[in-house]
């Protein structure tokens, strides 16, 4: 055993837990509350589940050797870890989040240089927001928020810089985006002095390929079908495949042909296919694709 994992608490927990249950590295624990947990594969020492603002800076000190927290994280505390790679998923749809600056909607404001000297703006990113609106050249007045920065507006600020992932709570507050700061996927960190220990880097790169194909797997199917020998090249035609399907020729002078397929387009193939002279068809889920 040899990696200190730390993995994020709070609205990424369950997406996260359930990559891990998928990847076959089941986070075990007392509770759903207990920050101690474990994972029965003998690379994990020990495994914590912490907030991910603080994980970074765990990760940078040596704390743990593995976190996973999100690229808005590292870049606001300016942790130096090693970056192992991002992992498409988070807490609602598998698309990234974005760390937005935001007003009400009847601001003049279009975007950060139409703000006025001294705009007052709440975020949970204080030292991001800082240097952003300093790049573009406005003074302003940040101010740390615990929470529902949306709502300050306008009362207790003219700005929030917030992170959305769809923007729905933005907009149902009455605000407007008028900058997007950071765009910010779900990410792997090592410690770089544990990410240099060879023994310790080759763990990590095992786990990632697991972390890695269950996303790939993800929304894919596996398509398998016989056809004659006349009809394989209109098969193939019709047959979507992440590479190459696999043809495999049967005892009778037919084929077997089996091939990865979006699950999204599959109501439309298997129709498509039994037109152009596919049978038995089936369907298969997938766990993982390691290319």
């Amino acid at each position: 055993m040899m990696l200190q994992i730390v993995l994020p608490k709070g609205s990424l927990e369950k997406a996260t837990l359930e990559l891990f249950a998928a990847a076959d590295l089941t986070v075990k624990r007392s509770s759903s509350v207990d920050y101690k947990a474990t994972i029965d594969d003998d690379r994990v020492a020990e495994v914590r589940i912490l907030r991910p603002q603080e994980i970074p800076v765990y990760v940078a000190e040596g704390l743990f050797d593995l976190g996973i927290t999100g690229r808005d994280w590292i870049e606001e505390t300016q942790s130096d870890v090693v970056s192992l790679g991002e992992l498409h998923y988070s807490k609602a749809t598998a698309q990234p989040v974005r760390v937005v600056a935001a007003v009400a909607g009847d601001s003049p404001a279009q975007g950060i240089e139409d703000l006025p000297q001294g705009v007052r703006v709440s975020s949970e990113y204080p030292a991001m927001t800082q240097r952003f609106f300093a790049d573009h050249g406005v003074e302003a007045d940040v101010r740390l928020s615990y929470g529902a920065s949306e709502a300050k507006i306008p009362d207790i600020a003219d700005c929030v810089v917030d992170i959305t992932e769809t923007g729905r709570a933005l907009r149902a507050a009455g605000l407007r985006v008028i900058a997007t700061i950071l765009t910010s996927w779900t990410e792997v960190v090592a410690n770089p002095q544990s990410a240099a220990d060879p023994a310790k880097r080759h763990a990590m790169d095992q786990l990632m390929i697991l972390l890695n194909g269950v996303l790939e797997a993800r929304g894919k199917v596996l398509l398998k079908l016989n056809v004659a020998a006349e009809r394989l090249e209109s098969v193939l035609e019709v047959l979507p495949s992440a590479k190459s399907p696999t043809v495999s020729q049967l005892a009778n002078g037919g084929y077997a042909v089996e091939s990865v397929v979006e699950k999204s387009t599959i109501n439309r193939v298997i129709p498509a296919l039994s037109d152009v002279g596919a049978t038995d068809l089936l369907e298969l889920p997938i766990s993982k694709i390691v290319h």
